[in-house]
C-alpha cells in the first residue's frame, strides 16, 4: 500500500518505523517480518521510494505472534486472531479483549494439559507399560487400555 507518506506519520496519527527498527525493537529478524507479511499478519505501508514502512503499533502485533507461538498456537490460529484487529489504525485495548476472549478457552485447556502433565509424568499417566510399581496400583491389568491407546490418565 503506498500511501504517499510524509514526515514518517500514519494513517492514524501513529509514528511509522522502518523494518529495521521494528526488527530492533522485537529481536526479530527482517527476513521473518518480511515472512509475517507474506503470510498477512502484518501489512507495511510503503514510501515513494518503496521502503517497507510498519506502524508502531505493529511492535506489539509481533510480540503477540511470539508469545501465541510459544503457546503452540500455529500460523493460521495466530492469523485468525490477527484477522480480529483493525488495520490501518492502532488497536485499542478492547480490540486486544476480543482476541483474548477469543483464545481464552484453548489457552485454559493447554494449561490443564500442561499441569496434568506436570503432576503425573512422574508416576502412572496411564499407558499401559506398567513399568513402574505405581502403574500397577493406579493401572491394574491396564484397566486405562479400554479408554483408548496412548497416555490416558494425562490425555483422558
Amino acid at each position: 500500500m503506498n500511501c504517499g507518506l510524509r514526515k514518517g506519520i500514519g494513517v492514524d496519527g501513529n509514528q511509522l518505523i522502518s523494518i529495521g527498527t521494528l526488527s530492533e525493537r522485537t529481536g526479530v529478524s527482517v527476513s521473518a517480518i518480511r515472512f509475517y507479511e507474506d503470510k498477512g499478519l502484518l501489512q507495511s505501508l510503503r514510501t515513494s521510494g518503496n521502503q517497507r514502512r510498519f506502524m508502531r503499533s505493529d511492535i506489539r502485533r509481533i510480540s503477540f505472534i511470539l508469545i501465541a507461538q510459544k503457546l503452540g498456537l500455529g500460523l493460521a490460529e495466530i492469523e485468525r486472531e490477527l484477522a480480529r484487529l483493525p488495520q490501518g489504525r492502532t488497536p485499542t485495548k478492547a480490540d486486544w479483549e476480543k482476541v483474548s476472549r477469543s483464545i481464552r478457552e484453548e489457552l485454559n485447556e493447554r494449561i490443564s494439559l500442561l499441569e496434568r502433565t506436570r503432576d503425573k509424568l512422574d508416576g502412572c499417566i496411564g499407558c499401559g507399560c506398567l513399568s513402574l510399581k505405581k502403574c500397577r496400583l493406579y493401572n491394574p491389568e491396564d484397566e486405562a487400555g479400554a479408554s483408548g491407546p496412548g497416555p490416558r490418565f494425562v490425555l483422558g
